[in-house]
């Protein structure tokens, strides 16, 4: 069963990938463009979930097939036997506009993503470890030279007599990195159907082999 295309609408197509690298390619006006190139699904339905069975529209896809089955637990296979489909290592759940349009065991390709422009990635950012405010926080910092003491410390971080204490969210230095960013508004540069590959105008979240979500805007 095919879906129909909702350009436009807020609730999209999403396929899940990979992020492969960045490469660059030469426009139509003769312009070196930067491109991150994603091999994106294909995926497969596992589960359609409906209003009146749970409340909410909404389906379940998978994406990079399990090779070895002794990796596959009791639970999980028998959840993808009611699919009739293969067991994935990825799993996500999509919301959807009618769940009626799709169907159990129905593959979502790149080559829907060749009508739309624009999209949105979402992923994981790459670990950057501890880091001080500078980094972290973009704080500009002391005085630079050799007679001041406060270069890069965070500053005065407490109160007065009231409240006295530091107030909850303050920026202070700690763990960078490692939390979910969405890139909006990407240019579909070239869609490769044969390899299942999406070429998108610029950077996404995440190192080479980083899982990517892909969204029509």
């Amino acid at each position: 069963m095919q879906t129909s295309w909702r350009k436009g609408s807020k609730v999209c197509d999403t396929i899940l990938g990979r992020k492969l690298g960045m490469t660059q390619v030469w426009s139509d006006d003769d312009r070196l463009v930067p491109v991150t190139v994603i091999q994106a699904g294909p995926c497969v339905v596992t589960q359609v979930k409906t209003t009146d069975k749970e409340g909410y529209e909404a389906i379940q896809i998978g994406f990079d097939p399990i090779v070895k089955k002794n990796k596959i637990n009791k639970p999980t296979e028998g959840h993808f036997k009611k699919s009739e489909t293969a067991p994935t290592k990825v799993v996500r759940e999509v919301r959807v506009a009618s769940g009626a349009d799709y169907a159990l065991g129905q593959e979502i390709t790149v080559e829907r993503f060749a009508e739309t422009g624009k999209v949105d990635v979402s992923g994981i950012s790459k670990g950057k470890g501890f880091a001080g405010v500078i980094k972290r926080h973009n704080f500009s910092g002391g005085p630079g030279g050799h007679g001041a003491h406060f270069h890069r410390a965070p500053g005065s971080v407490g109160q007065c007599a009231t409240p006295s204490r530091v107030f909850k969210g303050l920026r202070l230095p700690g763990h960078m990195g490692v939390d979910k960013v969405t890139v909006k508004n990407l240019e579909v540069v070239k869609v490769d159907s044969t390899q299942h590959l999406l070429l998108v105008k610029g950077a996404v979240p995440g190192g080479k082999g980083a899982l990517v979500s892909v969204r029509c805007t």
